[in-house]
């Protein structure tokens, strides 16, 4: 695990933005796993600058993105397909038909999840994984609980995760309950994960994922496992760590 500190969420964004570039530049036709979220917002918007500049080239690229709300259609301003398309697809010359997500619209959830399996393992699985960290320790939808899930799932999310998400919505009521998610394993596989972290809120579960017990109560704390993990955080999120 390499930690790699950040001034700022500028500095945040670029550091990771410069990491993303390099997969992109070192093998043209790379799988990126992709988030969402407002920590990659500045990421994302550094990639669209560096490929208005003609730096990056994102024609070859596969995207899989880490997860989708059951039961929003790809044109509701609340998805994560609308939020991707809003902050890189529509901004860089990636091809829409190598960009994929989880079906939020197919309400059979085990087809669902088979579906985008297939679609990750066409593809010859993730050269590297983009994450955020939730404040309860979850990546993607893999809320805390009693096992690491394998692969692509349907997730009944929590509280918190509700509630955090509340501020996109009209209403608390609005918000899904539910949500398709890559699975723990799936994100084990890719080659290198990069984890983005911003602002003091984020201090308490950076020591506790990173460098406290491995637990699916802390799903992010598995990442501890893998072999090639880099985590991007500002001074404030690190603040808690010796």
């Amino acid at each position: 695990m390499k930690i790699i500190k950040a001034k700022d969420y500028n500095d945040m964004s670029r550091k990771a933005a410069n990491i993303i570039s390099a997969q992109v530049l070192m093998k043209p036709n790379c799988v990126l796993g992709l988030a969402t979220g407002s920590t990659p917002i500045g990421t994302y918007a550094q990639l669209v600058e560096w490929y208005g500049k003609g730096d990056l080239d994102f024609s070859e690229v596969t995207t899989v993105n880490l997860d989708e709300y059951k039961g929003l259609t790809k044109d509701n301003d609340q998805s994560y397909y609308y939020f991707m398309n809003h902050h890189l697809f529509s901004k860089v010359n990636v091809n829409p038909a190598r960009t994929f997500l989880p079906d939020g619209t197919e309400p059979d959830s085990a087809k669902a999840c088979c579906d985008y399996n297939k679609i990750i393992a066409d593809v010859g699985g993730i050269d590297l994984q983009l994450l955020g960290l939730g404040h309860n320790g979850h990546i993607g939808f893999n809320e805390p609980g009693d096992t690491f899930e394998a692969e692509t799932h349907c997730v009944d999310l929590t509280e918190s995760t509700i509630k955090a998400n509340q501020r996109f919505f009209a209403s608390i009521e609005e918000v899904p309950r539910q949500a398709y998610t890559m699975g723990i394993k799936t994100i084990m596989q890719a080659k290198k994960v990069l984890v983005v972290v911003s602002g003091a809120d984020k201090a308490a579960i950076v020591k506790e994922a990173f460098f406290g017990a491995i637990t699916p109560k802390v799903q992010a704390s598995i990442l501890q496992m893998h072999r090639d993990v880099i985590i991007v955080a500002d001074e404030a999120a690190l603040s808690e760590l010796e």
